[in-house]
């Protein structure tokens, strides 16, 4: 009973946690997007390419991976025998982007109030927003890589699917959860750097738990159910058929990938408002 209380507590702070941020980043609107365009553009200062290597990196490793697994092993997806290796490609390549995303964010996470240490003493800014801002970040250069995957649908003689529509809705959850790991980890960081050490390995994990390189159904049926416990693995599949086959998001799995990855965003928000208070004391 005491429990349920204290859960029902911490869930119902951490909501109205949640609303906060939603309604500060509403209101500072101007503060949110001039966070944002510092920060995408100090991801690629002094690079004389700048921005598009946010674009051209994906491209690079999509063609080490093509070259690998589908001429040097001759791979073939499971369930598209007569797929081409174009086909390949771009299978790889969704699986890749939202892989990309899920591992920028949670590798910038641990350092990221480190870096805005001039901020936390200034009671009045806004600390929750600095994640927020470096997810959206991320999500500019996803978008920016959904297109050039659009435009490479279209020139290998893919049509365009009305499902690709749907592909906000399926990547929701994604960003549900990668937002409530930063805030974490960001918190984290601050009181254990050795955190920033264990990230790698972390992110590791998560693509070999995840179909990025392999499809679902390659793996054994008992393994799928707890597989499906990973948001990227949910969202890279549900991506897949959205953009590529035309098949709507299979609606069951996603609400509860969905309310997992809510739940995570509520629980990262209310661990980061709970140990804010003691960040002037650290850094």
């Amino acid at each position: 009973m005491v429990m349920a209380v204290v859960e029902s507590g911490a869930s119902a702070r951490s909501g109205g946690a949640f609303r906060r941020v939603l309604r500060q980043s509403w209101l500072q609107r101007p503060l949110f997007v001039k966070l944002l365009r510092r920060d995408f553009a100090e991801r690629y200062r002094g690079s004389y390419l700048g921005v598009l290597w946010s674009l051209l990196l994906p491209l690079l490793s999509l063609l080490v991976f093509t070259f690998f697994f589908g001429v040097i092993f001759k791979m073939r997806w499971a369930g598209r025998s007569e797929g081409s290796l174009g086909e390949l490609a771009l299978i790889l390549f969704v699986g890749m982007a939202l892989y990309s995303f899920l591992a920028e964010c949670l590798g910038r996470a641990p350092g990221l109030i480190m870096a805005h240490s001039n901020y936390v003493k200034n009671v009045i800014f806004p600390l929750e927003m600095l994640p927020a801002v470096m997810v959206a970040s991320g999500l500019l250069t996803l978008a920016a890589t959904f297109v050039v995957i659009l435009l490479l649908q279209m020139a290998l003689g893919g049509g365009w699917h009305w499902t690709v529509l749907l592909l906000p809705v399926a990547v929701l959850p994604l960003v549900l959860f990668v937002l409530g790991f930063s805030w974490f980890l960001a918190s984290l960081g601050v009181y254990m750097r050795d955190i920033q050490q264990l990230i790698a390995p972390l992110v590791q994990l998560f693509m070999f738990l995840s179909p990025v390189f392999y499809p679902m159904a390659a793996l054994p049926e008992p393994l799928r159910p707890w597989l499906q416990l990973n948001p990227l693995a949910s969202v890279i599949e549900q991506s897949r058929g959205i953009i590529l086959f035309g098949q709507p998001p299979a609606w069951g799995p996603y609400a509860l990938c969905l309310s997992g990855s809510a739940l995570v965003a509520l629980l990262g928000l209310y661990w980061f408002a709970r140990t804010r208070q003691g960040f002037a004391d650290v850094l």
